[in-house]
This record gives structure tokens, sequence and C-alpha cells, in this order.
């Protein structure tokens, strides 16, 4: 008889093996030797980064006389809190915040939890996809290599974007009482971390400051509070102005939208973007250019004598109405801008940089007076007549709405805008280091989903806690595992106002 005193006799017979794959990842298994065989007992995960396979062959350690290690003597011993270590805790809180948020839109109906840990992650751990991974280990979930991912993100778009749209539409069309009177369209560019431009991925004017590198045009159609609606994406190349129709129309077919009040940007303004609005049957209201219009008009607009907060009504030769506001604030700012600008040229001009080979007539270069063949000077008396323009802003609408009605929905535009921000540096849509067009969708894909479920947590969030400081606290929400039971820890005061807004609303 063989007596085993204090240790099973199973692992003086247990080991841990560092096995490589076909795909180069190692896989760290506890082993059990039975007579000449060898006999996996459990795979603690696998990983081709070096610091990742220490950490598991460590835990592999760990785990083997605790899950094997009761004798024929001793009793199974209960884990204390003396035992536990980091693998014993786990991250509870993007699951219990965002996870419910998610399943309350209705995205739970897509049933893929890949899916879900993407666009969760996108907010908690943005930036590439590599997070993900970083992501599920916080959370003691299944370690997911990068191929895979990848892999997955081939086929997102083409699988789930409809539904996302479905989904979102029918959410937003609930919010605002089962009807979209008023959509909101704006186009942002981003760019992408690489120098070599292809028939998608295309140089143009950069949002950005980023013209030397490729990039695509978003467009984004959302309802009233910038609960969005919709999205597409465009050659970086294209002219904005093109792609306000087609989104339109898109989305008024496929959800079957009443034609739609439609509020767009200055930078969309067109005549046969309004020709074709009109065409059509969309009412509309878009900002104006009002140094562009005709001479007529701007002597019109030049004539009044706006009081702040005032604003008068101009109809134009096409049955348009130009709505025309003045505001102090917007008179300060504008004439801070222009003296910047001035500033600007007066130092160029004095260092030499400004020839009439390389400058055009954009911005504050309208400013510049040539004499001669060599001679340039800064015409000041054109500086002073532009203060004429200060403060003043135009809307032109076709719709039977009044100045404060046009104004006020056009003001609600600076939403999608924020829209932008947040996607841009909170969620950190950009820069994109994607190449393949599949997987440029599903990147912006995700983010649609991720900056609905942010917009939702901010939405409902006191005026003390921030949509920062929420993340932040909600990412410090842990539970301990011991004795296969789920032990939560307590939260503090930020975090249990989360919980309680979070379970009250979803």
């Amino acid at each position: 008889m063989v007596v085993y005193l204090g240790t099973s006799p199973y692992f003086w017979h247990m080991f841990v093996r560092k096995k490589k794959n076909r795909s180069g990842s190692v896989s760290i298994q506890i082993i059990q030797k039975v007579n000449r065989n060898n006999k996996v007992l459990k795979t603690i995960g696998s990983s081709s980064a070096p610091t990742e396979i220490e950490r598991l062959y460590k835990q592999a350690l760990y785990e083997m006389p605790r899950l094997y290690g009761a004798t024929l003597f001793d009793q199974p011993k209960e884990a204390s809190i003396y035992d536990l270590s980091n693998d014993n805790i786990r991250i509870i809180g993007p699951e219990l915040v965002f996870g419910r948020i998610f399943n309350h839109i209705g995205f739970n109906q897509i049933n893929d939890q890949l899916f879900k840990d993407l666009s969760i992650s996108r907010i908690t751990h943005p930036g590439s996809k590599l997070n993900l991974s970083e992501y599920l280990r916080e959370n003691n979930r299944e370690e997911i290599t990068v191929d895979r991912i990848y892999y997955f993100l081939d086929r997102l778009n083409s699988r789930y974007k409809e539904k996302v749209e479905d989904i979102s539409f029918n959410y937003t069309k609930c919010l605002l009482g089962g009807k979209i009177g008023v959509v909101f369209y704006d186009m942002t560019t981003i760019y992408f971390e690489s120098s070599q431009p292809d028939e998608f991925r295309e140089t143009g004017f950069s949002k950005d400051g980023k013209h030397h590198l490729p990039q695509i045009y978003l467009g984004l159609l959302v309802g009233k509070d910038d609960y969005p609606i919709g999205y597409d994406i465009f050659e970086g190349g294209i002219y904005e102005g093109h792609t306000l129709i087609p989104v339109i129309e898109k989305f008024e077919k496929r959800f079957n939208l009443d034609k739609p009040i439609v509020v767009a940007d200055a930078g969309l303004l067109s005549s046969k973007n309004i020709l074709a609005l009109e065409n059509k049957g969309y009412s509309f209201i878009i900002g104006a250019r009002i140094k562009n219009e005709k001479d007529q008009i701007k002597t019109q607009i030049l004539q009044l004598s706006l009081e702040d907060g005032q604003i008068s009504k101009i109809t134009k030769p096409d049955n348009t109405t130009l709505f025309i506001s003045y505001s102090s604030k917007r008179a300060k700012k504008d004439l801070s801008n222009r003296e910047r600008g001035l500033r600007r040229l007066e130092k160029s001009l004095k260092a030499g940089r400004l020839t009439k080979s390389n400058i055009n007539n954009r911005g504050y270069n309208k400013y510049l007076l040539f004499k001669g063949e060599l001679k340039i000077e800064i015409d000041y008396d054109k500086f002073k007549l532009d203060s004429r323009w200060d403060g003043l802003k135009g809307y032109v609408t076709n719709t039977k709405l009044s100045g404060d009605e046009v104004i006020e929905n056009y003001n609600n535009l600076w939403k999608i805008e924020k829209a932008f921000r947040i996607s841009k540096t909170d969620l950190k849509i950009r820069p994109i280091f994607h190449r393949l067009r599949d997987r440029i969708e599903a990147h912006i894909c995700i983010s649609f989903v991720s900056y609905l479920l942010y917009r939702e947590l901010e939405r409902v969030l006191p005026d003390n806690i921030s949509i920062k400081k929420a993340i932040k606290a909600i990412n410090k929400m842990y539970e301990i595992i011991l004795n296969d039971k789920k032990i939560r820890l307590r939260n503090n005061e930020t975090q249990e106002k989360i919980i309680e807004i979070v379970n009250a609303i979803f």
C-alpha cells in the first residue's frame, strides 16, 4: 500500500504543459499522467503574447493543487480571503450598465455575444480591436484572438447593419412619441493611418485637417434630441452636397417616413439640392451663406437694422423664405475671428511668406490687395467693410414655420456635431487602421451602436455625474469569485447612484 501524506496522489502525477498550436499560439494545460499516457484535465487558455502565456502558466500552477489537491486523509478546505488572487476578481460594471441598456434598446435581438462585447468595449476600452482582448480578460471571459475578431468583422456588416438600423429607428420613433416629423443631417470625415488611397478611401477636403491622408465621409441622420436613425458612408473625395438627397430618400423609403422636415447645414446648400428637395415634396430648413446671395438679396440684408435677438424675413425670387437673425454674441465672435485672421496675414506678409504664386482668395486672403506684379498689401478698407456682416446668420426654408421655430430647429444641428465629436474622441472612431471595406463598415456599425448606448446613459445621468466620470466608475465595479460563489464588492456612492438610475429607467 502506498500512502500519500498531506498530498493527493493525483497531484504528484500532474504537471503544467505549454503546448504549441499550429496557429502559433501556446495553450496552457493541466496534465495528469496515467500510467504512460497524458490526460488533459483542464486547458487554462491560449495566447501568442509572452506576457499572457506567463500569466496563464501561473494561473495553472495556482489552480492545480486547489482543484485536485485533496488527500485521502484531508477534508477539502474552503478557500479563504487569503487564497484570493487577481484572477478571482472580475469587472462587472460594463455588463451591469451598458449590457442592460443594450438589451433595453433591443440590440439583444442580435444574438451574438461578440457583437455585444465589441459594442460595449468601444465605450469602456476605446481604441483598437486589441483592446477587446483586455476588456474580456478583465471580465474573466473567453480569450478571443485578433484573427477571430477580424474574421467576425468581415461578416458583421452584411449580417447585422440593417438589423442595427431597424432597432435604432424603432427605438428613436418610440422615444419621439411614434412620429418623426423632423430629421437632421450632417457629415464628417474620418481619416485613415495610411498613405495609400484606393477607390473608397480617397484624399479630399478633411474636416479633421488631415488633407494628406485617405478618408471617407460619414453621413448621420438623426431625429429630435439627436436620437440616431441611420447612417451611410461615402468615398472620401465626394462633394458632401451630393449625399443629402440619396440618404434622405433611402431612409424615407425604408422606414416609410411621412416626408419629414429636413434640416441641414449650409455646406449642403446648393441650388440643385433645394430644387430637388422641392420637386420631391420635402420641406427643409438649411443654413444660408448670406454673403453668397445675389446682390439684390445682399442689399436687403445690409439694409436691416436688427437689434440683439431680432429676426427679419426676406422672400426670395424662388418663393423660399430667408430668415436673418442678429446676435451680439455672434458679432463679437465674428469680429474676433476676423481680427485673428488679419493678424495672421500681417505676420505672413511681414515675414515675406505671401506671394502671388502661393496664395488664393480663400478665407481671410480676401483682404489682400495686389499692386502691380510684385507688391502685395492688406486692404484694411475691405476688412472694415466686412464688419457689416458681423452677428448676422441666415436660414433658408420653404416651410410655414415662424422665424423662431426655424432657428430653434436649425440649432439642433449642433447635437449632430456633438455626436461626431463624441465618436471621434470618447469612442475613438478615428483614425481607422482597417484597409478592407467590410472591416471599415463593421467598425462604423459598432461605433454607431456604441454611440447610442453612450448617449442613453448620458441622457439619464444627473448633473453632478458626467459621462466620463460615470464610465470611470463603471470600470471599477467588481465582484469576487470565491468557492464558486460570486460576491459583489460594495459600490461607492457614485456607482450606487448609476446602478439605481439604470435599473429604474432601463
